[in-house]
């Protein structure tokens, strides 16, 4: 999923972000296993977008502005191309009435369940500091129900004003172990920051097809507390991000897995259930990812070199 300079030999050729279908597209309905793949790639390719722009950070505090590019440009490409193309297959973006109600079906059950769950097994395992953040980022992921739920009876009823977005208090990670001992707490943390990430990416998205301005403006603006605050303090718990040379090998890793098992096997289940558009992305996303790993590998090369 990520390169250092300049892509190996076309690596990104085929990958260009504005080929990505509009993710209103109109599609029959997948079938439940490519729907259940399609989810799974989703989630995957938010997750991608996050992390190596946290990886490009890093790289950057490392003076390695070429690596930081890399990160960055194959970051663009997994959320405006690969996300947003399992967006349109699984016929992810409604109008704004529907977006607003899985928006608050989400922030619910993390404001409910998710994350009071996740603070009280941080809690019984000694990791206080992650069970408080829990607890912090619970009480945040209510007052957006609250806002989207506001959101929602204007939608439905054309009266009243749609709330402001959260105001976002940047988060930075830097590099380091993680900082929680207990193995649940590590795998809480790691969905914490799938959740947060792939929240973004679906809000990003909500906001760019609303059909009010201001319902737009406040999806938009609550990704961003999901990308830029609450991801990154689960992220420093997490030890998420390591030396550039760590970060590419992770990257190098998960780019492999996709390309060569994941993808693939997803396409031949697509295939099989008569799914062809569904086939024909993931068979092309393996291609891509393909071409990111190499691209990763040359990097780490470079930098194993220099």
């Amino acid at each position: 999923m990520i390169t250092l300079g300049a892509p190996a030999s076309g690596a990104f050729a085929a990958s260009a972000v504005s080929s990505a279908p509009s993710a209103r597209a109109a599609v029959d309905p997948p079938a439940p296993q490519t729907r259940a793949d399609l989810a799974q790639s989703m989630r995957g390719e938010a997750y991608a977008n996050a992390s190596y722009r946290l990886y490009a950070e890093q790289a950057r505090r490392e003076g390695l502005p070429s690596v930081a590019r890399l990160f960055e440009h194959t970051a663009d490409i997994e959320l405006n191309e690969h996300f947003a193309s399992g967006a349109a297959l699984s016929g992810q973006v409604k109008d704004d009435a529907a977006n607003l109600r899985d928006a608050i079906a989400g922030e619910h059950y993390e404001s409910r369940q998710m994350y009071p769950g996740f603070a009280r097994e941080a809690e019984s395992a000694g990791d206080t500091a992650a069970a408080d953040r829990f607890t912090e980022i619970a009480g945040d992921e209510a007052k957006h129900a609250r806002a989207f739920g506001t959101a929602l009876g204007v939608a439905e009823s054309g009266r009243g004003s749609v709330p402001t977005a959260p105001e976002v208090h940047p988060v930075t990670v830097t590099a380091g172990a993680p900082k929680v001992q207990a193995q649940r707490t590590k795998e809480n943390l790691d969905r914490a920051i799938h959740g947060e990430a792939l929240a973004y990416a679906k809000y990003r998205l909500y906001g760019e097809h609303a059909q009010d301005p201001a319902v737009g403006r406040l999806f938009r603006g609550t990704g961003e507390v999901e990308l830029h605050e609450h991801l990154p303090e689960s992220a420093n718990l997490a030890g998420l991000v390591g030396t550039t040379h760590e970060n590419l090998t992770k990257a190098i890793t998960g780019e492999r897995y996709e390309s060569e098992t994941m993808y693939p096997t997803f396409a031949e289940r697509a295939k099989a259930a008569g799914d062809a558009e569904a086939a024909r992305a993931f068979s092309h996303n393996a291609d891509d990812e393909a071409g990111h790993a190499r691209s990763f590998e040359q990097a780490r090369e470079r930098l194993s070199g220099s």
